[in-house]
């Protein structure tokens, strides 16, 4: 049986390959999407992919993510040093949590130096690795049992 597997992407992240490519490169969400869904297939996983500009969905997402049992990988992008309410769900989850950032966080602007709420609750947290960052997150999450 596949283990369940939640990657939730949080706010403007739809405008990959459009939105700062200096900073963010130009792979769109859409291929991301694609070369995860091809590494969950070699994996085991059955995925969900998500991405909302709404942080109530995010949270529906997450609480879906306990009901289901499934393991989560999150990129909650500026959700990540302000949401209280996001902390408070990925908290709550029993299997493993890992925090993605398609950047480093701590060598951008200073507005990004604060410290990421959200990867409290999160056993790994993985940035500046562009893309690639989605599919090390994946790789990471092989072996937990479920």
């Amino acid at each position: 049986m596949a283990r369940r597997l939640f990657i939730l992407n949080g706010p403007n992240l739809n405008m990959l390959g459009r939105r700062e490519p200096h900073l963010y490169g130009t792979v769109t969400l859409a291929e991301i999407e694609k070369r995860c869904r091809a590494l969950a297939v070699e994996l085991g996983f059955d995925l969900f992919f998500g991405q909302s500009n709404t942080e109530g969905q995010l949270l529906d997402w997450v609480h879906q993510a306990y009901d289901e049992g499934a393991l989560v990988i999150i990129n909650p992008a500026g959700l990540s040093t302000r949401s209280v309410a996001l902390l408070d769900a990925l908290r709550m989850l029993d299997q493993p949590v890992v925090e993605v950032h398609l950047t480093n966080v701590f060598s951008r602007e200073a507005t990004y130096h604060q410290e990421p709420l959200t990867a409290r609750a999160a056993g790994g947290f993985l940035a500046g690795f562009g893309p690639d960052v989605y599919e090390l997150a994946m790789l990471s999450l092989k072996g937990e049992p479920g």
